[in-house]
């Protein structure tokens, strides 16, 4: 194969004999999987470089991991670890339906897969719609196949052919009248009953739109998962996270443990209990009331609550920052802020500046308009006395003139 060692995204490219390729960026990876025996091809490239190749198979983020299998590309969304990673891509590249030929083999498989979904019976729409539910599933799980003598004696089912799930040490059949589309079902009850429920699961919680019911750590939690699935299956799923971290920073609130909220990963609406839950009964209500419509709902995907998110998410961060590395925080906001300071006391001051610079000229121009104005009236003085000379000598020689007629 084809094997293109370049850094960031991880795409798998088709080469000439093998049938299925699988794109990682774990380097041991290959080479693992080549010693397994895997028909699985492992190879790399880097997405700024063959931006077609990522435009052609929908890259929209890095690192994405790919597995191409005839004509259909599988997204891996799984835990990045090598041994996740090696068992989607066996689960992949295997066969879509793994038959079940005997009780033995079922025994088998059973103990090594917390949630079983078995097909039961011959040829059927049923089982047409199962497997093209499996080609769009197979990334999550696997999908089997039997006949009604290879299940437990403790399995009865009410007619064949029909679709089976075991888990949670007990069995379930899909009711197509009761359970909707065959791939809502699989796609809800892919999950156990009870969880514990960290980030990863929460996201894909959110690809079946089920309500998710978390707190610490409360027996009265699990007996409702367990007694009263029948009633809540189909819109919750039940479970508890170690520690309120995640889930603040979700709902953006300061929770405390232990603490009982439900939270719709499908417009992120979230319900808390307007009393302390103290026993079974107290749940039962709570979700009843939530399932009637009667719990107030908060949070939301509004646009008030994005523009919230977004402060949030910056006052997170930039404590996250100051609390991890003082200095670093110092510089990275404190640089830009001494900066934009600097640039508005510039233009403040040369706005100031400027003002007092044609104050002080025009009051320069007016004083020398003054002082012309001064100039001219003394001009005018000097020629009046001037005049008043010249009258007076004139008169004094005309005087002169007189007096010598006289004599």
């Amino acid at each position: 194969y084809t094997k293109i060692l370049l850094s960031s995204l991880l795409i798998s490219l088709r080469c000439c004999s093998p049938e299925v390729f699988v794109l990682v960026y774990k380097s041991s990876l290959g080479i693992e999987m080549k010693n397994m025996g895997s028909p699985v091809k492992v190879g790399k490239m880097d997405a700024t470089s063959f931006s077609s190749i990522a435009s052609e198979f929908g890259v929209r983020g890095y690192p994405t991991i790919k597995l191409l299998k005839g004509d259909l590309a599988y997204n891996y969304r799984g835990p990045r670890t090598k041994d996740d990673i090696i068992e989607f891509a066996n689960r992949v590249a295997g066969p879509l339906i793994r038959p079940l030929p005997s009780q033995h083999m079922f025994e088998h498989v059973q103990k090594r897969h917390r949630v079983l979904f078995v097909y039961v019976g011959g040829e059927s729409p049923l089982k047409e719609k199962y497997i093209e539910v499996a080609s769009e599933l197979i990334v999550y799980t696997y999908f089997f196949s039997a006949s009604e003598d290879v299940l437990p004696e403790y399995v009865t089912l009410p007619e064949l052919p029909a679709v089976v799930v075991f888990k949670d040490g007990t069995y379930f059949v899909y009711d197509e009248y009761e359970d909707g589309d065959l791939s809502s079902w699989i796609n809800r009850e892919r999950f156990q009953g009870y969880l514990n429920v960290d980030g990863f699961t929460l996201y894909e919680l959110g690809d079946t739109g089920t309500i998710c019911c978390l707190l610490g750590k409360s027996q009265c939690l699990l007996e409702v998962a367990r007694d009263y699935r029948d009633h809540f299956h189909r819109d919750f799923q039940f479970g508890h996270m170690d520690g309120n971290d995640y889930i603040n920073s979700l709902l953006m609130d300061d929770l405390t443990i232990p603490t009982v909220v439900v939270l719709n990963t499908s417009n992120q609406q979230y319900f808390l209990p307007d009393r302390h839950i103290e026993n079974t009964e107290d749940m039962v209500q709570f979700i009843n009331n939530i399932l009637d419509g009667t719990a107030e709902a908060q949070g939301g995907d509004g646009l008030l609550q994005r523009i919230k998110r977004i402060i949030y998410d910056a006052k997170s961060t930039v404590v996250s920052v100051f609390k991890s590395s003082p200095l670093l925080g110092c510089f990275l906001f404190g640089l830009p802020l001494g900066v934009i300071s600097i640039m508005c006391y510039g233009i403040c001051t040369a706005d100031t500046d400027g003002g007092v610079d044609e104050h002080e000229a025009a009051k320069k121009e007016n004083g020398d308009r003054e002082l012309t104005d001064e100039g001219s009236e003394e001009e005018q003085d000097e020629e009046k006395n001037g005049k008043y000379t010249e009258l007076s000598d004139g008169e004094l020689k005309q005087k002169d003139i007189m007096e010598k007629k006289k004599d």
